[in-house]
């Protein structure tokens, strides 16, 4: 392996600084071909060979088996599997533990390369760029290009993540009195994400626009923003909230909440951060950019009742 705890956790240590400058340290991994692909490193716990993994039965498509560390069982996930990769008898001697949606699991990888630092208007939705071989396109949440011109793509692991446990199922909410042209606004670029966030609100009664990058929301924010409002009202009149993700291409959550947070015509509107990485390192980057609330990904119930209180304002 390229990649030793020791640089990882240096990287993890100095995550604080990346908030607000638009850029994330990504992990490139191989699975055995010619593609390189890449995770952002504020998911990944450690780097290590792979232990001896358990059978169990009734595994879910793509789960090699169980592993005990540090005393908690974790699943093991072959990705190679997920983006057809995987080859009779062929083994993954290295695995990433990752930390994200509240959950910890293991990935088997074929080895693992270095962490890169890139902007993240560098980092392009896949429908932009196309990537270097057959992997189904819906797995990949980005891609971004190395100096020497390869592409890599960064895997949509909460994706694979749900199609191994199963998406969260939204439950009954309890509905919220609001002007009929009171409206949130919400940006992601999960499909898993966007369906929740979209069926949360929807089951708690309030209107929304959304957008799929930072780049995109802030656009579509500034089109809302400059709008000819009648005498006596204005954008805070009926943008309620604002939900942002904190990973996404092209422009992150926290230079987005910056930019918010800077344009006095904003001025008044909460500004929640919604995302699978839930640490207190992450929540603290949230605070420092100016977020009103920080909710941790994927749970229904915790997200309506983080905003209800700001809908109801």
């Amino acid at each position: 392996m390229a990649v030793t705890d020791a640089s990882l956790l240096a990287s993890v240590d100095a995550r604080t600084k990346l908030a607000g400058s638009n850029k994330m340290e990504i992990l490139l991994f191989s699975l055995g071909t010619r593609e390189t692909f890449g995770i952002n490193v504020f998911k990944v716990r450690e780097v290590s060979q792979t232990p001896k993994v358990t059978k169990t039965p009734n595994m879910p498509f793509g789960v090699e088996g169980v592993l005990s560390l540090r005393g908690n069982i974790i699943p093991v996930i072959s990705l190679a599997r997920f983006v057809g990769a995987d080859a009779p008898g062929k083994t993954f001697e290295t695995m990433i533990v990752t930390e994200f949606n509240r959950s910890t699991q293991a990935f088997l990888v074929d080895s693992v390369d270095r962490i890169i630092r890139v902007d993240w208007d560098k980092v392009r939705a896949p429908e932009n760029m196309m990537s270097s071989s057959g992997t189904a396109q819906n797995l990949i949440t980005a891609i971004t290009e190395l100096e020497d011109g390869k592409l890599v793509s960064i895997l949509d692991v909460e994706q694979i993540l749900a199609t191994v446990v199963g998406e969260t199922r939204v439950p009954d909410l309890p509905s919220v009195q609001v002007d009929p042209d009171h409206y949130a606004f919400f940006v992601d670029d999960s499909v898993v994400a966007r369906k929740e966030i979209t069926n949360v609100l929807e089951k708690i009664g309030i209107k929304f626009h959304q957008a799929t990058n930072g780049r995109e929301a802030w656009e579509r924010l500034q089109t809302l923003a400059s709008r000819n409002w009648p005498e006596g009202e204005s954008l805070h009149d009926n943008l309620k909230l604002i939900l942002v993700d904190a990973e996404m291409p092209e422009m992150d959550g926290y230079v987005l909440t910056r930019l918010i947070k800077s344009d006095p015509r904003f001025a008044g509107i909460p500004v929640l951060m919604h995302s699978s990485l839930s640490s207190n390192a992450n929540r603290a980057m949230g605070s420092s950019v100016g977020v009103d609330a920080y909710v941790a990904k994927f749970d229904p119930v915790v997200l309506a009742e983080s905003l209800i209180p700001f809908l109801q304002r």
